[in-house]
């Protein structure tokens, strides 16, 4: 439930001269096992995605084109992170309020989660998102 949790992971990067190569594995690369891949893609300029955060949901984000940005908050403080590599990637907690915004023509936004979707997971209103964060301090 700390934001100080969610941090940059760089991933294994073998480079060739015919093209370079990146795996990710759930559990060894990132702390959790791989239950759900989704991509985000052809984004409108000015548009915004995210403004929600997960009960128990742990992801993974990448920029696998292009670039945007990810605004993080916990209540207590916020951080905007900037990725545009497709060899590192954002992980992020469960209770974590996320946007994402400043998508770049033909980014390409791919997220690893450790669930199925579930609709109750999810927290789509600030308030509520709020108030649970303060029942669990």
């Amino acid at each position: 439930m700390d934001i100080n949790r969610c941090a940059l992971i760089n991933l294994p990067k073998i480079v060739d001269c015919r093209g370079n190569l990146t795996f990710i594995e759930g559990g060894n690369h990132i702390p959790f096992a791989i239950q759900r891949v989704y991509y985000l893609y052809d984004v409108p300029g000015g548009s915004e995605r995210g403004g929600h955060a997960h009960k128990e949901l742990h992801e993974f984000i990448i920029a696998m084109s292009g670039s945007f940005d990810v605004i993080l908050g916990d209540t207590h403080q916020q951080k905007r992170i900037h990725l545009n590599r497709s060899y590192y990637g954002l992980y992020i907690c469960p209770m974590i309020w996320r946007e994402l915004d400043n998508f770049s023509s033909g980014s390409v936004c791919m997220v690893l989660a450790s669930t199925r979707y579930d609709e109750s997971d999810y927290y789509r209103d600030y308030a509520q998102y709020h108030l649970a964060m303060q029942q669990l301090l």
